[in-house]
């Protein structure tokens, strides 16, 4: 299939920037990609196959969409085809620091409601200190009470008497 050097260039620079492309299954040759608005999508569908073909891209197919994500090697190809610095890595590759929200801080949500951290309701159960004459070895094992076996059916019977 012939696709335009641009159109190429263009799939091959996205799928640099990010490190992965999605595409619908759908091989209609008038629909277009959802992502590259001026692609079409069986244009992205066949470049990226030749990619995957070559073992510089893995190709994950789910629920009628395909999905691909870069190799090491699709790095290195895609760096020498597209004239980039080796400074330059996809977006998959970067490591981001998360902020971690402080539950101290955010705003209570609970709509009327008491607030769930406060603590006070919260002693009864939470001891520090056990309670004096309490022992938690006295609580284990199986309970005082005796084993009552107050009748029942059998599967398939009835309550008569035989």
């Amino acid at each position: 299939m012939y696709i335009r050097k641009s159109e190429r260039k263009a799939i091959y620079r996205a799928l640099f920037e990010s490190g992965v492309l999605v595409a619908f299954g759908n091989h209609h040759p008038k629909r277009m990609h959802c992502e590259l608005k001026s692609i079409r999508n069986l244009h992205v569908i066949k470049t990226m196959e030749s990619l995957v073909s070559r073992h510089l891209v893995v190709k994950q197919f789910s629920w009628n969409w395909y999905y691909w994500r870069l190799t090491n090697d699709g790095i290195i190809y895609l760096r020498n085809y597209l004239h980039i610095p080796d400074q330059l890595v996809p977006s998959t590759l970067i490591a981001r620091s998360r902020a971690v929200p402080n539950v101290a801080s955010c705003p209570p949500t609970n709509r009327g409601f008491p607030d769930p951290r406060d603590a006070s309701d919260r002693g009864i159960y939470r001891r520090l200190e056990p309670r004096q004459g309490y022992n938690k070895r006295d609580n284990a094992g199986p309970g005082t009470n005796e084993m009552v076996f107050r009748g029942g059916f059998e599967r398939g019977r009835r309550n008569e008497e035989h």
